[in-house]
Parts: C-alpha cells; structure tokens; sequence
C-alpha cells in the first residue's frame, strides 16, 4: 500500500467514480490543474463544468487546456452559482479552497458561505456513489473560519445520505492542507441534515 498525499487521493476517487461520459464538476479551476485531469477522465463524450471568480484563473486554464477546451465549460462566476449552469447527475466535483496559487491578490478566497451553499447543491445533482472532494487549505486569513464553517456543515449531513471521511498528513507543519471527501449514498435532490 502507498500513502498518497491529498490530491493524488482525490484523483484516485475519481478515477474509481468517475465513468466516461459524465458531466463533472471543478468548483474552483485555480490554474486548471484539476480541470485538465477531470477533462481528460470524462472523455471525449464528457464535460467539465468549471468555475472561478478570476479572468486570471479562466485565461490560465483555458492555455493548460490546448485541445481539451471543447470539452469544458469555463464559467467567470462563483461556484455558488452551480445550479444556474448545470443541470442533471454529475459523476463527481472538486473543490481547492483558498486563494488562487502563483496570483498577484491573495486577498481573493474562498468563503464559507458560497462554498457551503455549492456542496449543498451539488450533493443534490451528485449521482449515487458519485465523490465531492474538498481541499481545504485554511492557513490564511479567513481559512479557520472557512475550515470550522465547512467542519460543522460536512458533520451535520446525515449518515444514510451521505458518507464524510477526513483525510490528512498529520506530521506536516506550517497548515499543512486537508481532504473532505463526501460520497453520496442513495438518490435524493434535497440534503437532509442531523437533528
């Protein structure tokens, strides 16, 4: 067996989950890293849907696309926006919380509110033993808030819907990042909560 870091771990769920054709979803593109890998797992017959608030982020990942573009849907607007965009089973989503990597502003994050409000629909639209994985970086300003935030959302879903599972190196320092990765366990459109 080999430990993987978290995004190696996620993309392993994915590439269980995920079947070609499907429609999946990149909540926050960044520079396109995990666009590129999720359009390449859907295949020519499949999409990516993917989102940011930054031209940056856009510009970047469409250039790391090259070829691939016709198969993703680049959307300048925030994940929380989902449900205008897309509609039907997605296959999975991923979501890398924070700010985006190598920009000029890292006064530009993620909040929990928009995030939760996304996972939130997104379980909704997710097929049954689809994944939603979520990186959460939380060593900057407004990260603890966002962790804590997203911590008490994941932990209140209930357990016959939806299975939540931590994942983390434990001996890293400097904040070192964390994977939530939720799969989903029978078919609903509404996310029941815990009492």
């Amino acid at each position: 067996m080999k430990l993987h870091r978290i995004l190696p771990f996620a993309r392993q769920l994915f590439s269980e989950t995920v079947i070609a054709g499907e429609t999946v979803v990149d909540a926050t593109m960044g520079n396109g890293n995990d666009t590129f890998f999720l359009a390449e797992l859907v295949g020519e017959k499949g999409h990516v849907f993917a989102f940011d608030i930054q031209q940056e982020a856009l510009d970047s990942t469409a250039e790391r696309l090259g070829e691939l573009n016709e198969r993703v849907s680049l959307i300048l607007d925030s994940h929380a926006n989902v449900e205008k965009y897309v509609d039907g089973r997605i296959g999975c989503a991923v979501f890398n919380l924070g700010y985006l990597p190598h920009s000029e502003d890292f006064s530009i994050v993620t909040k929990a509110d928009s995030t939760i409000k996304a996972i939130h629909t997104l379980l909704g639209l997710l097929k049954k033993g689809g994944i939603i994985a979520i990186s959460v970086y939380d060593g900057h300003e407004g990260g603890v808030e966002e962790r804590d935030a997203l911590l008490q959302y994941v932990k209140s879903l209930h357990q016959a819907d939806v299975h939540v599972v931590r994942y983390e190196m434990i001996n890293q320092r400097n904040n070192p990042p964390f994977l939530i990765a939720l799969e989903k366990m029978k078919d609903f459109t509404s996310v029941k909560q815990v009492d």
